[in-house]
């Protein structure tokens, strides 16, 4: 087993371009993080239930439960967060005024608040990560091993994460800003990496190149990329070269048929099974081209296998354990 990859790191942010499976990624990073007694809380901001979903279980309200038991006898707990809710804790946290936030709700100020302050939104949801990471620091008796984010997608990754720059025209002093500071302070230190999630193809591959820029260029902790639904080769590297040269051996090709019981149509088999070996080595060369992108951005880059089951509990036991061999934990 390789060497743990981010020794000290107690907040994992998960991002990635839609449909790259971020929500299923950011479910077994939690669970390999928990690995062998451990015990961690996975985080969802984005009102979706995605969590629930993958752990099938009800949706979550906005109070910490545990989801699955990780390998080893650790602890997965989740945890929806609800803008409004976290604005109450905030209240309650900072100023002891649950009792006041309650009626800002009835009266529909919050959502008047953080329509005209989008900022302050983000403020409050990243605050509520970095509330549950500093209880380790203060040895809280819930406090966790490590938290795991399933943050918006990478193209607004930076901007939801970087809370300063948000509020910067909203509150230039005062506890709106002591806040944001306080939130800055755990996301922008070696306590926080954000990982993207990608696929091997083109689009996906570029949007996290220009994420992992714009979060260096925000000052942000960028952790690792994540591959996510990757597939092996089914020829050797000779027989993908027969392949896109066309020079596939077609009388033993058709002889292989013949041998496996087929009588008809053995010609037309021939040609399609050609032109799906074309197809294939064709996307194995891409997927080799844009994993050589990858890696020149000297970050560590794992590789998760694509499971043609769907996604279960057994399914997350899986890529938890793949994301452990290579260091994430």
């Amino acid at each position: 087993m390789t060497e743990a990859l981010w020794p000290g790191v107690a907040l994992h942010v998960v991002s990635g371009k839609g449909g790259t499976g971020k929500t299923t990624v950011a479910a077994a990073l939690a669970m390999a993080l928990a690995r062998d007694g451990g015990r961690t809380l996975l985080m969802e901001v984005e009102g979706r239930q995605g969590i629930a979903q993958v752990f099938d279980v009800p949706p979550l309200p906005y109070e910490e439960r545990q989801v699955a038991v990780a390998p080893g006898g650790g602890e997965v707990w989740a945890l929806a967060v609800d803008p409004e809710d976290a604005l109450l804790d905030y209240l309650e946290i900072f100023y002891n005024l649950r009792r006041a936030g309650s009626a800002l709700r009835r009266m529909g100020a919050v959502d008047f608040a953080t329509t005209i302050a989008p900022g302050l939104r983000d403020v409050l949801l990243t605050g509520k990560a970095c509330e549950v990471v500093r209880r380790a620091e203060k040895q809280e008796p819930n406090a966790y091993d490590a938290v795991v984010l399933d943050a918006p997608p990478t193209g607004r990754i930076a901007r939801f994460l970087n809370v300063n720059s948000e509020v910067s025209g909203l509150a230039k002093v005062g506890p709106i800003r002591n806040h944001a500071d306080l939130v800055m302070s755990v996301i922008a230190s070696p306590r926080t990496a954000v990982h993207l999630v990608t696929l091997l193809e083109e689009m996906p591959i570029q949007e996290t190149i220009d994420g992992v820029e714009e979060l260096r260029e925000a000052n942000l902790p960028v952790g690792g990329v994540i591959v996510n639904m990757t597939r092996p080769p089914l020829l050797t590297h000779d027989e993908m070269n027969m392949a896109t040269t066309a020079s596939l051996p077609v009388k033993q090709i058709e002889e292989a048929l013949v041998k496996a019981g087929l009588t008809s149509e053995v010609p037309a088999i021939t040609q399609t099974l050609i032109r799906e070996g074309l197809d294939h080595s064709q996307r194995v060369q891409l997927e080799e081209r844009e994993l050589e992108r990858l890696n020149e951005l000297d970050l560590p880059v794992l590789q998760l296998p694509y499971l043609t089951g769907g996604i279960d509990l057994s399914s997350l036991y899986e890529l938890a354990g793949a994301l452990s061999e290579q260091g994430a934990r």
